[in-house]
């Protein structure tokens, strides 16, 4: 138990307050009786009436110091319990300067994961003798030396809610802030108001167009030539028509990520304020996000203890491309579908068709690796129907790329932050369209059911917008069934079936070495990847390439129980690169 230090100050003038503090080491228990003096009155003393106790548990891992490594943070669990039969309110605060470049972060309530807007922190505990509540304190250190922030000196408590001491700073939110997107000069920022998409603002004024603390990912739209230079030129919330439109884009950020164990060995995420039981392989907790810069590319395990709090972060592969550090990369919305979804197969194996990207379509199946690799790359060619400019590369989704969109998935940003979903819920919900219509949802998580079909689309609240990464329609939809979806992830470059000549630059696709999860990445675990270290979450269905099987699939198909997912990554006979009826592909762009 760490002892934290308490101050006290009344707003009124004539009274200042003396506490007498007490700590009962063993229960853990803080005590005190406040007296007051009256200056009018310099040798009177009143007595207020009634002791306050509480229960304060922090995390022992460390004795009462948290070290913060050097261009890292670190967050560590305090629990506030109020065992008297009255209301009782607290504020923290933090106290003394840190040296420069160290922030003492935020503090979250994990029932409304925001920082109430008061003096200091509001933390009222109910009058019910034994509530409590669980708060997470974050400390940022962006300097080059490791810090050690000392719990009572750097950190304290306040009763009262009134002014704090002199030289003491109040706990400010920490701004976990998204790199904005880059928009194309084809690209229309969009958001939806109930009904339709329509034009957002790009400077994004008041979370208008995006708000990833409500799990509210950016999305922008291309449209026809015909109509461009209409919409782009129009006023804010316009309605952009989905007949006008042509691919449907979903922002994802630059971030570095930890996954957490309770026990370090079995990670499947933390409970955190998302889960109501531990999580488990069937239902992961919360893989910890933090935004960064292009400048920031940690290279830690990406795992911890919960108990010692996230700081070993990593990231993601995907927002390397080439030698180029991205701020974040555009993800299809919807399985791929084509400029004419309406023959068989939605598209066929062929180069001569144009990529959409759309909801209620049937998506483009029976297509080879090269072809469909060739078909994302011309989208950015001279003269493009999409207005995309040469600078920005359209390609195939390599199975980093997805697992950046799953990882962001299973943080507090997307659908496992959704408080309208609990419990097996938080699973993205499956498309079980048998005719593989993009968008649609079953209404809940994968499951043996066989009553195919596109029973909710996209636009419904909860039970069709359950299928997407957010729980909501800003999310990404079609990675938990739908079609099987080729992703650019080989093994030790064989082409098989793919229709290559010869493999294509190494920034456009993942090379795995072995069939082993924990030595793919030659002789190393592929951290980013969602292998190993998300085997089998969501009972997911998992096969790692191999020699007789050389391309990658993920998500699963619409026929599958729970193997299919976000998490799923297979192989099956159609893993050799050639065109199948089942196995579709998905779009990524970059601006940077």
């Amino acid at each position: 138990m760490k002892r934290l230090l308490l101050e006290t100050s009344f707003s009124k003038i004539y009274m200042i307050s003396v506490i007498v503090i007490s700590l009962l080491i063993i229960g853990g228990y803080f005590s005190y009786a406040m007296f007051t003096v009256n200056r009018e009155q310099s040798n009177a003393i009143s007595i207020i009436t009634g002791n306050l106790t509480y229960k304060l548990e922090v995390d022992e891992s460390e004795g009462n110091t948290l070290t913060v490594p050097q261009n890292s943070s670190r967050e560590f669990i305090v629990t506030l319990s109020n065992p008297n039969n009255r209301k009782a309110r607290f504020n923290f605060y933090y106290l003394n300067d840190l040296p420069n470049n160290v922030e003492a972060g935020y503090i979250v309530d994990c029932e409304t994961n925001t920082l109430p807007e008061s003096v200091g922190v509001n933390l009222e505990t109910s009058g019910t003798a034994g509530s409590s509540n669980i708060y997470k304190i974050m400390v940022e250190n962006n300097s080059s030396n490791d810090v050690t922030i000392e719990l009572g000196v750097n950190v304290g408590l306040d009763y009262n809610d009134l002014e704090l001491p002199s030289n003491g700073h109040i706990f400010k939110e920490y701004e976990n802030v998204p790199n904005a997107p880059e928009l194309d000069e084809g690209m229309i920022p969009v958001s939806y108001d109930g009904s339709n998409w329509v034009k957002a603002e790009s400077n994004n004024t008041d979370n208008s167009w995006y708000n990833y603390d409500e799990q509210m990912w950016a999305n922008a739209v291309t449209v026809t030539e015909e109509t461009r230079d209409i919409y782009k030129s129009a006023d804010v919330g316009t309605t952009i028509s989905m007949d006008d439109i042509e691919t449907m884009w979903v922002w994802i950020p630059r971030y570095s990520y930890s996954i957490g164990s309770e026990d370090g060995t079995n990670y499947y995420g933390k409970k955190g304020c998302y889960l109501e039981t531990d999580p488990t392989q069937a239902l992961p907790g919360e893989i910890d996000v933090r935004f960064v810069d292009t400048n920031i590319k940690d290279r830690g395990t990406a795992k911890y203890v919960t108990t010692s709090g996230a700081r070993e972060y990593y990231t993601p592969d995907a927002f390397t491309f080439g030698s180029v550090e991205l701020s974040g990369i555009w993800v299809g919305k919807f399985e791929t579908s084509s400029s004419n979804p309406s023959v068989t197969a939605g598209g066929g194996n062929t180069t001569e068709l144009d990529a959409m990207i759309k909801p209620n379509v049937a998506s483009w199946r029976d297509i080879n690796v090269s072809n469909a690799f060739n078909v994302s790359l011309k989208m950015n060619n001279n003269g493009n129907r999409y207005g995309i400019e040469s600078t920005t590369d359209t390609h195939m989704m390599k199975n980093s790329e997805w697992a950046t969109v799953a990882y962001l998935s299973q943080s507090k940003y997307g659908k496992l932050g959704n408080t309208n979903f609990t419990g097996a819920d938080k699973e993205i919900y499956q498309n079980k369209s048998d005719l593989f219509i993009t968008g649609c949802s079953y209404g809940s998580p994968s499951n043996g059911n066989t009553d195919y079909g596109c029973q909710y689309q996209y636009n419904i609240e909860i039970n069709g917008t359950g299928a997407s990464t957010t729980g909501n329609i800003y999310g990404i939809y079609d990675m938990s069934g739908g079609a099987h979806e080729y992703t650019m992830a080989n093994y030790n470059d064989l082409i098989a079936d793919s229709g290559f000549s010869s493999m294509p630059d190494s920034k456009y696709y993942d090379k795995y070495t072995t069939d082993n999860m924990l030595t793919a990445c030659s002789g190393n675990e592929c951290l980013s990847h969602a292998l190993y270290e998300t085997n089998n979450w969501y009972s997911d269905y998992r096969g790692l390439v191999r020699e007789q099987y050389p391309w990658q699939l993920r998500g699963g198909i619409y026929n599958y129980s729970i193997k299919a997912g976000i998490f799923n990554f297979e192989i099956s006979n159609s893993a050799v690169g050639g065109n199948t009826i089942n196995d579709a592909f998905r779009l990524v762009a970059t601006t940077s």
